[in-house]
């Protein structure tokens, strides 16, 4: 397999993570290295980890979540959304950093919720009898690149937008949910 295909499948599959990445960046305040060195690893592992799943499960596990995947996704994006966005409101002018989306559980929700579609990439290379521990590893390099990139962007955008960024992020992860939703419902 030519080196090109897992970047391009890569920088597809890592919009996701890239545009949750901006939202959490936008709402952090400190530790600006460390919490986009975070959430990149983890969104880059949970690319590879869930395009490798993908391929060990082969078209049996690809088949059984392709019906409710873009559900799962939907309903963990915007949970965290919502929380965002609750958050956000209430504006009690007090500068908690990404203390609620920088949790641990919140950045595991959001790390699957960015990474259920590798599982069907992961199936696809199994049906196509592709090896995968390259592409697996290409894709969770991108991911990781695109995550960093994010969170870093989002923190220079945050001065332009003011207090109610958390409102945003919050939209933004909703969005997301139902971009997901609506091609899986619609498209497919």
């Amino acid at each position: 397999m030519d080196i090109l295909i897992p970047v391009l499948i890569g920088i597809g599959l890592s919009m996701d993570c890239f545009a949750v990445s901006l939202a959490i960046g936008t709402t952090t305040k400190t530790n600006l290295r460390i919490a986009a060195l975070i959430i990149a690893l983890c969104f880059g592992m949970f690319q590879m980890g869930m395009t490798l799943l993908g391929w060990a499960a082969g078209t049996w596990l690809s088949r059984l979540i392709a019906g409710v995947d873009h559900w799962v996704a939907f309903l963990l994006l915007t949970f965290i959304g919502v929380k965002m966005i609750i958050e956000g409101m209430k504006g009690d002018g007090v500068d908690t950093g990404s203390v609620h989306v920088m949790q641990f559980g919140s950045v595991i929700i959001l790390s699957i919720a960015t990474s259920i579609d590798a599982l069907a990439v992961g199936a696809s290379f199994a049906v196509l009898q592709y090896a995968i521990l390259i592409p697996s590893l290409i894709i969770g390099i991108v991911a990781f690149l695109f995550s960093f990139i994010g969170v870093m962007l989002g923190t220079r955008l945050a001065p332009f937008l003011g207090t109610k960024i958390e409102v945003l992020g919050g939209l933004i992860l909703i969005a997301i949910g139902l971009k997901i939703l609506v091609e899986h419902l619609f498209l497919f």
